[in-house]
């Protein structure tokens, strides 16, 4: 009789490519595959220790000489919204929230469209074609959910119009924002401020603890909103820990504080893991599925 023996995830690492956050710096991500029978424990385990979900991969940064992508998450039991989160909360009370299963459609790809042509036109994502953008919805293996947010249709119309989506993975303790977008000729709103809110809100009623939000980095003006967020925290130093005060994090390192690719992935941990588990050496370089951020403000 055979015996398959389970296989331990591979980890490897990207080639260096320019920063999209830090100017004049690169980055490089350390990445597995997430598929089988055991994806959805394997994105659970990792998005504890700062990875995110990209289709059916996982990733986390990974830079030779510098640490200034931290993973951030909302505690739920302890957020209250500050004065301009709760008049965001206000102005968008008239939205209608739908949860679907992650299959994409023309509206939705519509709204992308303009969200990117708008507000992202020179980004890495300017350049997606409705095939990419379907993949990036329907190409997962855990449980994803597609929420849409939709207003009162005008007085000739008999749709409700869409005005943002959100990309949502349901993890084993809350849920983490792979990717928004929303209509950008409604940016007094506050949309992406509301979509955060309504997901916080979302895993309060669910009984899930936390809300992941993606990569924060000090000194990147795109990523500044997340630290607007009450009762925030980020994963440093192999741990996550409160905020505090953002200016604390300056994010610099120097290249020799920075460990070598092989240390940095023998000490990831595993679902099921043993203080006997073998390490997985990372290979040279390979080529990773763009990442998505969401990136409300």
């Amino acid at each position: 009789m055979r015996h398959s023996l389970p296989v331990a995830p591979q980890f490897y690492v990207t080639a260096p490519q320019p920063c999209p956050y830090l100017e004049g710096r690169s980055e490089r991500k350390l990445f597995t595959a997430l598929q089988g029978e055991n994806a959805e424990r394997l994105n659970d385990t990792l998005s504890k220790q700062g990875f995110r979900r990209s289709q059916n991969v996982l990733y986390r940064p990974s830079c030779s000489d510098c640490s200034a992508c931290m993973s951030a998450r909302i505690r739920v039991a302890d957020f209250k919204p500050n004065k301009a989160q709760r008049r965001a909360l206000k102005r968008n009370s008239h939205l209608q929230r739908e949860a679907t299963s992650p299959w994409a459609t023309e509206d939705q790809y519509a709204l992308f469209r303009r969200y990117l042509d708008s507000r992202h036109s020179d980004g890495g994502m300017s350049d997606m074609d409705i095939f990419e953008f379907a993949a990036m919805i329907e190409e997962t293996p855990i449980r994803t959910r597609v929420i849409e947010y939709t207003r009162a249709p005008e007085i000739t119309h008999d749709r409700r119009p869409l005005v943002g989506v959100c990309l949502t993975d349901v993890l084993d303790d809350g849920l983490s924002l792979v990717y928004s977008f929303y209509e950008p000729d409604l940016e007094q709103s506050s949309l992406g401020t509301f979509i955060i809110l309504d997901h916080v809100e979302i895993a309060r009623r669910a009984g899930l603890p936390y809300v992941y939000l993606g990569y924060w980095v000090p000194g990147s003006r795109k990523m500044d909103y997340k630290a607007r967020f009450g009762a925030l925290e980020i994963y440093k130093g192999g741990r996550w820990i409160d905020i505090g005060d953002p200016d604390s994090h300056s994010g610099e390192s120097h290249p020799l504080s920075i460990d070598p690719i092989a240390e940095q992935v023998a000490r990831i941990a595993l679902p099921d893991e043993r203080a006997d588990r073998r390490e997985q050496p990372a290979a040279p370089s390979a080529v990773a599925p763009r990442p998505l951020e969401p990136r409300q403000d």
